[in-house]
């Protein structure tokens, strides 16, 4: 399937007519009334016969304009090592994944410690959809609504103490479900970290779904972190631990490779990957392909307005 022809607004997504009504849908395509810009739905419906919906309230505030990435290459070309190295196989492997029960502790310098099961989590705060883009260090994109709440919402339930500079994430590491650990890529588990005002940013989203669904597990589920004017690799998946701290976090692939990947991660064209540019980039789902026009990348991935200030006097190819 290729990409939709026209641009779906965020007022477009996910109708939810078409999520109750699947046969009255079908008949409508059928019939062409619905045109292909419901088209990344049909694929949905191939991949999930039954998702689990999650309510949530568009956020126009935070939608791209964009056209929207179809379901079936958000779900099935992913980075998420624990399940594998190659883009196909998170959606391949990650079956075995166990998403319930689920809890999450969040640690260290706050007022207010805390362990919480997921869906004392999903209640925190009013639930949104979000249309973000998304970018790989690899030169692939995509553009995804995202259905969360500000990451804030969480930091403020537990009270930071003054101290606290950092923020990290811990993903699951369980090699009875994650066959990827078998593998020595990286020192398990996946860890993240964010600086405190990168953490209360309004666009960081403590993330739950996609599309009106509950995340998929090759997506990261039941709760990720999904951070959109840095590359991908930052948005931790299946997170188990927030810890606030002083220190700046070690960070899984920093520790690989500090020279390919910095604690920031910053979306920049400016900065190359030491094995390729990162001025350019491709979108997942053109029907094109390898072949597709490639798009000029933007600083920040677009969205400079809402973070640059967080850098101001910084020097962004020595702090990448």
């Amino acid at each position: 399937m290729g990409w939709i022809d026209k641009t779906i607004l965020a007022s477009q997504i996910t109708p939810k007519a078409v999520f109750e009504n699947r046969r009255t849908l079908i008949k409508a395509a059928a019939a062409g009334s619905f045109g292909a810009a419901l088209a990344p739905w049909f694929s949905r419906q191939a991949l999930a016969a039954s998702p689990d919906k999650l309510s949530a309230t568009l956020n126009p505030a935070y939608s791209a304009k964009d056209e929207v990435t179809p379901y079936k290459y958000v779900t099935t070309y992913n980075n998420f090592y624990e399940f594998g190295t190659d883009k196909s196989d998170p959606a391949a492997n990650a079956g075995s994944l166990i998403t319930r029960p689920w809890t999450i502790s969040v640690e260290g310098l706050v007022k207010k410690p805390v362990t919480l099961d997921i869906d004392a989590l999903l209640k925190l705060a009013p639930m949104e959809e979000r249309i973000y883009r998304m970018r790989c260090v690899e030169g692939w994109s995509m553009v995804i609504p995202w259905d969360g709440y500000p990451l804030s919402k969480l930091i403020g339930h537990v009270e930071p103490l003054g101290s606290a500079k950092y923020v990290e994430f811990i993903s699951l590491a369980d090699r009875k479900q994650m066959p990827g650990l078998r593998s020595n890529i990286i020192d398990w588990p996946y860890r993240e970290g964010l600086r405190m005002d990168e953490a209360m940013n309004s666009l960081t989203l403590l993330t739950f779904g996609l599309y009106g669904e509950v995340l998929p597990k090759q997506n990261g589920a039941p709760v990720r972190i999904v951070v959109p004017w840095k590359y991908g690799f930052k948005s931790a998946k299946s997170i188990v631990k927030i810890r606030f701290t002083e220190e700046m976090p070690k960070t899984s692939w920093s520790q690989f490779d500090s020279r390919e990947y910095g604690f920031y991660s910053n979306v920049n064209p400016q900065v190359d990957h030491p094995r390729w540019s990162q001025a350019t980039e491709r979108r997942i789902g053109d029907p094109k392909g390898m072949f597709a026009p490639k798009i000029k990348t933007q600083l920040f991935n677009g969205y400079a307005e809402q973070v640059a200030s967080m850098y101001a006097g910084m020097d962004l190819k020595k702090y990448y």
